[in-house]
């Protein structure tokens, strides 16, 4: 039983690990992602992200085979934002949100999921990645690119067709704001980074990692605040995937599938989550800043999602209801083949 906090050297705040509280008795409300494995069609005449299909702006997708991206068409910004309105005098404050928002689709395939698609597949979504990052981000005005998969209908996912989404921005997102300044801090301060000191405190312990390669590896952090949140890393510093060697950017493509894998194997089910790649700001130097993947699946139990509740939305702590090194322990127990795959 582990019932302590947890520094968050990342985000330069508290953690409460409370593991025993995940036993306590449950009457509310199950979601239904706890059910077995859904079957789905491969092509889905009325997607709007299958290839050939009309989307809602008219705009047709092409008949494509591999990767696909294509302009957001409901974007929460873009290019063309009006100019901002007067605020209320006094001591608010408003600012033009504007950039260029767009949706990578992984696969013409409908009914595969990202830790579905082969390994090959895995590393050529990674490679245009890498591109739109140095596109979007060589813009004008843009700061920031973030990259984020929301999966699953319980993180408000409409269209199950294997997909992500873009925010090439003028403006940093605040976590990445925070962990740029902790990382240039802490490399100040001991002259080495911060991720390293991360990636070697979990590498002498060891219950918390999950896959490990020879460039790249994923775990469950010290200081995790959802129960099976999960980073994906490449071992040497590098500021964003367009940074990465390809050599290290395939080892990043076989930890992230794998360690995908052994989430839908654990309960043997599509484990939903939400998946946001942490990119170094593109409008400055960024020392330090060392880019990783993180991976939040908000289940504590089959049919039980950890909710946002009074410490984390009133108080402003994350409880963790659960004990990182049991569920690393867990996730290490299953196997790597994926279990729709294996049947």
């Amino acid at each position: 039983m582990v019932w302590e906090q947890r520094w968050h050297p990342l985000r330069r705040e508290w953690v409460i690990i409370s593991s025993h509280r995940n036993e306590r008795p449950w009457q509310g409300e199950r979601v239904p992602e706890s059910g077995p494995h859904r079957s789905l069609p491969a092509y889905v005449p009325d997607c709007y992200l299958c290839p050939g299909n009309v989307r809602s702006s008219g705009q047709r997708n092409a008949q494509y085979s591999g990767v696909y991206v294509f302009d957001n068409d409901h974007p929460c910004v873009g290019p063309g934002a009006p100019p901002v309105t007067p605020p209320p005098a006094g001591l608010y404050r408003n600012s033009l949100a504007s950039g260029s928002a767009r949706v990578v689709c992984y696969s013409p395939r409908h009914d595969l999921t990202l830790a579905q698609l082969p390994e090959s597949e895995v590393f050529s979504l990674l490679q245009a990645l890498q591109a739109q990052y140095r596109e979007l981000g060589a813009l004008q005005g843009v700061r920031h690119v973030l990259v984020f998969e929301n999966k699953g209908e319980v993180v408000g996912v409409s269209n199950p067709h294997p997909h992500c989404q873009i925010y090439a921005t003028n403006f940093v997102f605040r976590t990445i704001e925070l962990e740029a300044e902790a990382q240039a801090a802490h490399l100040v301060a001991h002259d080495r980074p911060l991720f390293q000191d991360i990636l070697a405190a979990e590498e002498a312990d060891g219950r918390r990692l999950l896959v490990r390669r020879e460039q790249a590896l994923s775990f469950i952090p010290y200081f995790a605040r959802y129960p099976y949140e999960t980073y994906v890393a490449p071992r040497e510093t590098r500021a964003s995937l367009a940074h990465l060697t390809p050599a290290e950017l395939g080892d990043v493509a076989v930890v992230l599938r794998e360690t995908l894998i052994r989430l839908d194997n654990l309960w043997q089910m599509s484990f939903p989550y939400v998946m946001v790649l942490h990119q170094a700001p593109t409008d400055r130097a960024n020392p330090g800043f060392h880019f990783h993947i993180e991976i939040h699946p908000p289940l504590r139990k089959p049919g039980l999602l950890k909710y946002l509740a009074g410490p984390e939305i009133g108080g402003g702590n994350f409880l963790n209801d659960t004990a990182p090194e049991e569920k690393a322990a867990e996730l290490r127990a299953v196997p790597s083949v994926h279990y729709a795959q294996s049947k």
